[in-house]
């Protein structure tokens, strides 16, 4: 069978960047009805070779040819979506305006929305819906689940499975690209290389291309080397020396200097997981959180949101917002809740109890609007709850990344960022840094230290983000959604460093390999105001609990029971207690005074620490009274042994409550 012409191909494309070229001899090709990964590091130009395969920018020099009547849709990084509402936004290109309803349906959004006030998530599904209704050739798409939820990144991987068209992707996201691609286009040191295989594959075979020119490169260097001695010590080459044999070595030492200027710079992360916390980070007891439905909180860019039914089966739900007075959910009983006024109330999570240890690593998943960073805020003391206790364990030093980008102004520059109270130094881990360094550990030019934040990629403010959070010591890191925008070079450093560190993670994201890789335990919210605790990462959740986010299961129980229901009686008929059940049991009652004891030591004691340390803390005690010194020193010491060992004994008693409770 004949191979098929591409529909658009590259053939030896250079463009200048600067000093610079971006692409040097691009030979790129994307077959009718493949799905293609494009993948590189932060900066290498994918989102340019992108524009470049579109025709939207004219390279230096090389060949660009499109197949006859090839149809191109893109969804750029950052969509921007006008008109009045979606489907004037959705329509506004080549798409038919029932084709652009059915496809704003069918990513959960409602086609007479307005266009103002979208959430990051609503803008991200509003493109997809627009690409998709212009039924093009050829879909490029640049880090489409950027923003979005779980459930709408396997409802695009779907979508784009079942498509007719071609799609050329880039994403940082593995288990995305692990299911949807067929080829993948590694843009590397100026060129690009292509595997015809998914993606799944990419990583042995760009290792062994790596291996390969790291032994090409050895080989070079040795050549040269042999070559200069011969060519300065040599009698023989003294006497045969000439112009062309001089210039032989000098192409030979450009290529080297060229190829190690193309060698990527490696990112330099750290954190230091400061003093040691208490065994127990936080006890959570039958907590509930809800929102009047006037006041929802906006979740980290995504709303939290009515579930709406319909949306084409897809499980997609709407903000708040669009869903109306009518249909916002009320409280678990079903009746208003008298702190709202009377008015309807939304019920993020209800009565979750779980405990958190020194070293575990938690990771939160759920769709948009689901409470995720709510959740993480109540966990923090931040929100309290409106049911239950959240007690929070002893010298925890929290470092909280959030999502939102709060604190990054638009007009500040990196500098300022990185130096909030002034100066050219930074604290970093305990030690003083000079600010350029640091940035330059985090691959920042120093040209870009005085740019605003403005002109930062979406991947530079989030590795910003973790050079500001990373500085500060933290024996409690809390990451909501740091994958965002980060190659997949970054993403690796980042989950190493992770693996390695000996401090309590909790980890919000929709990035399901990165929760598989780092999270001992996952808590799950769907939404509807249920929570579930898995043992493990993402696949275990989804293994454990099939359909929970969806809503599957629980429609199937409810028809189980409906069916069991009409097969019997017509009555539901209460479950009578079998008179052989052995009566519940508990805590002796020397127990039940110990388990007492130790919560109120574990109230007083973080105080009578924190009392010894400000005694500690001044800095001419030792040399004005070395024996108070000693004296609050072995305070100290003491204090914190016997709260390690309340802890642990309250933790054994607890467990020993809950096992007889059964």
């Amino acid at each position: 069978m004949a191979a098929r012409p591409p529909l658009v191909a590259l053939k030896d494309v250079r463009l200048q960047d600067g000093p610079r070229p971006l692409f040097d001899g691009v030979d790129l090709a994307v077959e009718p009805r493949s799905r293609a990964a494009l993948v590189g590091r932060n900066g290498a130009g994918k989102s340019t070779l992108m524009k470049v395969v579109m025709g939207l920018i004219e390279p230096d020099s090389g060949d660009r040819s499109v197949q006859a009547g090839t149809r191109f849709a893109y969804v750029p990084q950052e969509p921007l979506i006008v008109g009045d509402t979606l489907l004037d936004y959705a329509a506004s290109g080549e798409a038919e305006p029932w084709t652009a309803e059915a496809w704003l349906t069918t990513f959960g959004l409602d086609p007479a929305k307005s266009t103002q006030g979208l959430s990051g998530g609503e803008t991200r599904r509003a493109a997809l819906a627009k690409a998709f209704a212009e039924e093009p050739d050829l879909l490029l798409l640049d880090e489409p689940t950027n923003h979005l939820d779980i459930l709408a990144i396997e409802l695009l991987e779907t979508e784009l499975l079942q498509a007719r068209f071609a799609v050329l992707v880039v994403s940082h996201d593995r288990a995305f690209l692990n299911r949807v691609t067929d080829t993948v286009h590694w843009l590397e040191g100026r060129r690009v290389r292509t595997l015809n295989k998914g993606f799944v594959e990419f990583d042995d075979w760009s290792a062994k291309v790596m291996e390969e020119e790291a032994e090409s490169l050895r080989r070079l260097t040795k050549k040269i080397e042999a070559e200069t001695y011969t060519f300065y010590r040599s009698i023989t080459a003294q006497r045969t020396r000439n112009e062309g044999r001089a210039r032989a070595l000098q192409a030979m030492r450009a290529d080297r200097a060229e190829r190690v200027r193309d060698l990527p710079r490696e990112l330099n992360l750290g954190v230091d997981s400061g003093a040691v916390s208490g065994k127990l980070v936080a006890d959570v007891k039958g907590v509930s959180k809800g929102f009047a439905t006037s006041i929802l909180p906006r979740d980290a860019g995504e709303g939290d949101r009515a579930q709406r039914g319909g949306g084409g089966g897809t499980g997609l739900a709407l903000d708040a917002s669009d869903a109306g007075a009518t249909s916002a959910p009320s409280t678990p009983s079903g009746s208003p809740s008298p702190a709202s006024g009377g008015g309807s109330r939304r019920t993020l999570f209800k009565n979750l109890t779980t405990r958190i240890l020194r070293g575990d690593r938690l990771g939160i998943v759920g769709p948009n609007g689901a409470g995720k960073t709510t959740l993480v805020k109540v966990l923090l003391g931040e929100l309290a709850p409106d049911e239950g206790t959240v007690r929070m364990g002893a010298n925890l030093e929290p470092v909280y990344l959030d999502q939102s980008r709060e604190g990054l102004k638009s007009d500040m520059t990196l500098w300022d960022a990185l130096t909030p109270g002034g100066g050219d130094s930074i604290l970093v881990r305990g030690r003083s840094m000079h600010v350029a360094a640091y940035a330059k550990d985090f691959l920042f030019q120093e040209a870009q230290l005085k740019q605003p934040i403005s002109t930062l990629s979406g991947g530079e403010r989030n590795r910003l983000l973790l050079a500001r959070a990373l500085a500060k010591p933290a024996n409690l890191l809390v990451l909501d959604e740091p994958t965002n925008d980060l190659d997949m070079d970054t993403l690796d450093k980042l989950e190493e460093l992770l693996e390695g560190y000996d401090g309590t993670l909790i980890l919000v994201s929709h990035d399901r390999d990165f929760i598989d890789r780092l999270a001992t335990s996952t808590l799950a919210l769907n939404g509807r105001g249920d929570i579930v605790e898995t043992p493990g990462g993402w696949t275990d959740f989804l293994r454990q609990n099939p359909g929970f986010l969806s809503g599957e299961s629980r429609v199937a129980s409810s028809e189980k029971k409906k069916s069991g229901a009409a097969a019997t009686s017509d009555e539901p008929v209460a479950p009578r207690p079998s008179p052989l059940a052995p009566p519940r049991k508990k805590l002796s009652y020397k127990d039940a005074r110990r388990l007492e004891e130790l919560e109120k030591l574990l109230e007083t004691l973080p105080a009578a620490i924190a009392r010894h340390d400000a005694t500690l803390a001044d800095p001419d005690l030792y040399a004005r009274d070395p024996k108070a010194f000693d004296v609050a020193m072995k305070a100290a010491e003491k204090a914190r042994a016997e709260l390690e060992s309340a802890e642990l004994e309250w933790l054994e008693l607890e467990e020993k409550k809950a096992a007889l409770a059964g």
